[in-house]
């Protein structure tokens, strides 16, 4: 191996191997992002463009009276949201801001006029922009680049409503976890505002807790592979048939015939959240 396949193979190693010991927790937060990715891929499959599908206001919310906790497919943004939500007055001064943002410890927060309408979200990265600009008294030229001259004369701001980056990526209430997720992904936003119809403000979703919302335990998927078991096998080899679940990798053991097995893994590698069946499954 010569110089140059050397540099490589040590290059593509560092690429690899990760840079410093993996701390306790780390495989398993590997997982859940594997997991949440798998949700946002399954959600961006069923949904070419996000659909605001109206909520009549006589619907009954969708989580159930008492401590039951709906299925994540079943879940919507109003089951996960904060409330009340940290926002941002469209006058408000750029120091009054900065002071804000440090204070509730967020790195963004939405922008609402008089009636709560959300105009658009400020950023720690558009304040940071306006210090750049500010500090290096560059000035773009008269055939300076159209975006340049975007960014200065926002830099130039010292308003809420001056900063903004608008209009601002929202959700409803009503919207599916699994939508807000993909939006949130499309978008590359950790927190989205979530408003009424009337483009209102009536809470903040975050990623974390669509992340959380999506995956479910290995409990519930327990629960749903029992379900597909006793819904495609015959009475009589159900019984035969053993379940385990560890961070959504399914086991299934026992007998069953052939065909019957093909049927049911099939089934099961479906299921979302799973992230592989191990078939030990004996003909018979």
């Amino acid at each position: 191996m010569n110089e140059h396949e050397n540099f490589h193979a040590e290059t593509e190693a560092r690429r690899t191997e990760p840079s410093r010991p993996w701390s306790p927790g780390e495989t398993e937060r590997q997982d859940m992002l594997i997991r949440y990715l798998g949700a946002v891929a399954t959600a961006a499959a069923g949904h070419a463009r996000i659909e605001e599908r109206p909520q009549p206001e006589e619907q009954p919310p969708s989580t159930p009276p008492g401590d039951a906790v709906p299925p994540a497919r079943d879940l919507r943004v109003r089951d996960v949201m904060d409330v009340p939500a940290v926002s941002l007055r469209d006058g408000l001064p750029f120091r009054d801001i900065a002071r804000l943002l440090a204070r509730e410890q967020v790195g963004a927060a939405p922008v609402v006029d008089a009636q709560d309408h959300v105009v658009g979200v400020v950023s720690e990265s558009d304040l940071l922009a306006k210090v750049a600009f500010e500090a290096s008294g560059h000035r773009p030229g008269p055939i300076g680049r159209l975006r340049e001259r975007r960014l200065h004369g926002k830099a130039r701001g010292e308003t809420a409503a001056d900063l903004m980056t608008s209009p601002a990526i929202t959700v409803l209430p009503g919207a599916s976890v699994a939508e807000a997720a993909w939006l949130a992904a499309l978008s590359r936003l950790k927190r989205l505002p979530v408003t009424d119809h009337e483009g209102r403000l009536v809470g903040v979703v975050r990623r974390n807790a669509l992340l959380q919302a999506l995956i479910r335990d290995d409990a519930a998927i327990r629960a749903e592979v029992e379900a597909r078991i006793e819904a495609c096998c015959p009475p009589a080899h159900r019984k035969a048939v053993e379940v385990a679940v560890h961070d959504g990798s399914v086991e299934l053991t026992g007998r069953m015939p052939s065909a019957t097995t093909a049927r049911l893994v099939a089934e099961v590698e479906h299921i979302a959240d799973v992230i592989e069946v191990k078939n030990l499954l004996a003909p018979g």
